[in-house]
C-alpha cells in the first residue's frame, strides 16, 4: 500500500518516478481503510531532498500512510521554494491546538547542533511539539539533532562538541536483537552520520528509562529507546540518499570550511568517484519495521491514546 501526499507535492513526481506506490486524496478517499497517520516536523534546509528521502521510506510497506509534514511557526525558512511550506505545511501550533492524533511522528535534524540548545530561535517551541508527542502520538521517531533535542527535553542529557565532525559511513552493532526495530537485521550494518556533536553516552546508560538499542565504539550511541519503542532517538541518518553526504562535502569546500572527506563513503577515499550505497537495504528495513510495529502496536481509536 502507499504514501498519501498530495499531487502537487514536489516529492509526488520524483517518487513515482523510482516507481514508489504514493497515492492522491481522491484515490485514498475510496478505500475503506484507517491509514497510519505520520507526521513529519521538517527542520532540514534541505526541505524538499529531505521530503523525498524520508518518503520513499515510509512508501515501502502494504501499509497506508497519510503523511502531514508540520513546521514551526516560529522560524522562517530562507532555503525552501517560495511558497513551498505555506501550500503543503501545517504550523505545528495549529496542530496542537486542535490536539491532534498521530500514530508516529518524525522530528527531523537541523543545522543548529553548535548552538546551545535554548539559543535555536524555534527551540520554545520545539519543546511543545516534544511534550505533546508524550500524549498524542503513538511513537516518535528523533533524527540526528531531532535526537538530541529530544533526549535533552525529557532527560536532560547534554551534548557535547566533537574534536573533529562525525562524517561518513560507518559500522555499527546491534544490542537488542530481539527488539522489533532490527527484525531482519546482520549483526553490523552500516549508516551515514554527519554531525560535530553527541549526546553524552554515559547520562544515556545511566538513565533508567533509555534502552541503546545499537551504538559502535567510533560514533557512539546509534539508536536509543525508551517506553518499549515509542520514543526512538536515531543519532545518524539512514534516510540520507547516495549523493547527500557528496553534497555536504563540496558545500563545506566551497565556504572554505574545514572538512575531511567523509569517512568509507567514496570508493579509495577519492572524491572523484562515485560512492557505493551499503546502506539502504537496511534503512528500508528499519523503516518498515517501525511502520510495522505502529501498525501492530496503535490503538484503532487513536482517542485511545
Amino acid at each position: 500500500m502507499p504514501i498519501k501526499i498530495p499531487r502537487d507535492l514536489p516529492a509526488y513526481n520524483a517518487l513515482t518516478e523510482e516507481r514508489v506506490f504514493v497515492m492522491t486524496d481522491d484515490r485514498a478517499e475510496h478505500q475503506d481503510i484507517r491509514p497510519l497517520k505520520i507526521a513529519i516536523v521538517n527542520l532540514m534546509p534541505t526541505t524538499v531532498d529531505t521530503e523525498i528521502q524520508l518518503l520513499r521510506l515510509l512508501g515501502n510497506t502494504p501499509l497506508q500512510v497519510d503523511i502531514s509534514f508540520l513546521r514551526m511557526g516560529t522560524h522562517e525558512s530562507r532555503n525552501a521554494p517560495p511558497g513551498h511550506l505555506d501550500k503543503f505545511y501545517t504550523n505545528a501550533v495549529d496542530i496542537m491546538k486542535q490536539d491532534f492524533y498521530y500514530d508516529g511522528f518524525i522530528i527531523t535534524g537541523a543545522p543548529v547542533e553548535t548552538l546551545p540548545f535554548e539559543e535555536v530561535d524555534y527551540w520554545n517551541e520545539l519543546v511543545s511539539v516534544i511534550d505533546y508527542t508524550n500524549t498524542n502520538v503513538w511513537s516518535t521517531l528523533h533524527i540526528c539533532w531531532g535526537a538530541q533535542a529530544g533526549l535533552y527535553r525529557r532527560y536532560g542529557i547534554p551534548k557535547e562538541p566533537l574534536d573533529q565532525k562525525l562524517f561518513g559511513i560507518f559500522p555499527h552493532g546491534v544490542n537488542e536483537r530481539f527488539s522489533p526495530l532490527f527484525r531482519g537485521f546482520d549483526d553490523e550494518f552500516l549508516a551515514p552520520q554527519s554531525r560535530h556533536t553527541a549526546s553524552d553516552r554515559n547520562a544515556i546508560a545511566a538513565e533508567k528509562a533509555l534502552t541503546i538499542q545499537s551504538e559502535t565504539s567510533e560514533t557512539g550511541v546509534f539508536i536509543a529507546t525508551a517506553r518499549e519503542g515509542r520514543e526512538i532517538y536515531v543519532t545518524g541518518h539512514l534516510e540520507y540518499d547516495p549523493l547527500t553526504l557528496d553534497k555536504e562535502y563540496r558545500r563545506d569546500l566551497g565556504r572554505g570550511l574545514p572538512i575531511a572527506v567523509p569517512k568509507n563513503y567514496y570508493p579509495g577515499d577519492d572524491p572523484s568517484r562515485l560512492p557505493v550505497v551499503r546502506w539502504r537495504a537496511h534503512a528500508h528495513l528499519f523503516f518498515s519495521n517501525w511502520l510495522n510495529y505502529v501498525y501492530q502496536e496503535t490503538p484503532y481509536d487513536l482517542g485511545e491514546l
